[in-house]
């Protein structure tokens, strides 16, 4: 029998919920939906067939739920937005135009944009600077679509000490240097506790410059209450400031099999907020 929804709109992701639903992925989104989930993340959507696409698209749109982030291309190696220039600008865009495409495919509004890593030959400011003129030209490309690059800044400490966008104050001085509808933050929790804390501050301080926020607990990243956050008082202040839009469980689960799917099930039935 189907569960009673949640109140917010957590978005589980492929795998998380295989032992219970098996692998394909129609099945695991129907789950989740029973569940009680009412949205959805693919962080790698737009590597996957057209007919796969239409395929999720489809099975969200018949089961009313809403479809959050995947990414955009992922630099992981090469500092493209760091350095900057015609070329690197031309072939942002051009990335840009392809996610648009799959985000009209998917009826998504949101797509996570990582800045790729950092260099040190060239001053941290000019660095700074080359990235703000790459996202102001993938902004003109996005603007007229309604789709929202979500700027997501990645810990150096835990996970990956190579990026350029490490910190919440620093994805917000961007969104305000380009300024535009189309250029928001990520704000993934478990990279924001363990590179500054002050959740709630940081919160308030970027809250007209953030579109989405992602789900993991610190340490260990998984479901929460395995770690130090306090996600029931998280999510009551984002429902008491209004927020509506997706929170994407992007982490992992602390017990192996169907009964770790189940604790993780319970552990967001004990910190949703209560309507």
């Amino acid at each position: 029998m189907p569960s009673q929804p949640f109140n917010m709109l957590f978005a589980p992701h492929y795998g998380m919920f295989k032992h219970h639903a098996g692998d394909d992925l129609v099945d695991q989104i129907k789950f989740c939906h029973d569940a009680g989930f009412r949205a959805w993340e693919d962080n790698h959507l737009m590597d996957r067939e057209v007919a796969v696409q239409d395929k999720i698209a489809s099975a969200l749109d018949d089961l009313g739920m809403t479809m959050g982030v995947f990414v955009a291309k992922t630099f992981w190696g090469e500092p493209i937005y760091v350095r900057g220039g015609k070329e690197a600008r031309e072939k942002l865009k051009q990335k840009m135009r392809e996610a648009v495409e799959v985000a009209k495919r998917v009826n998504a509004r949101w797509c996570t944009i990582v800045p790729g890593p950092y260099v040190q030959d060239l001053e941290w400011d000019y660095q700074t600077a080359n990235a703000i003129d790459c996202l102001r030209a993938m902004a003109e490309v996005c603007e007229p679509a309604g789709l929202v690059m979500a700027l997501e800044p990645l810990n150096r400490w835990a996970n990956h000490p190579e990026m350029f966008l490490s910190h919440i104050p620093q994805a917000y001085l961007i969104c305000e240097a380009v300024n535009s509808p189309s250029c928001k933050i990520l704000n993934d929790l478990y990279h924001a506790q363990i590179m500054e804390g002050s959740l709630m501050l940081n919160i308030d301080k970027t809250w007209l410059r953030t579109a989405y926020f992602q789900i993991g607990d610190s340490p260990g990243r998984n479901e929460p209450g395995t770690g130090e956050i306090n996600y029931a008082n998280i999510f009551a202040e984002l429902d008491r400031r209004g927020y509506s839009g997706v929170l994407g469980m992007e982490h992992g689960i602390s017990i192996d099999g169907k009964e770790g799917e189940r604790k993780l099930i319970e552990a967001y039935r004990r910190c949703d907020v209560i309507k």
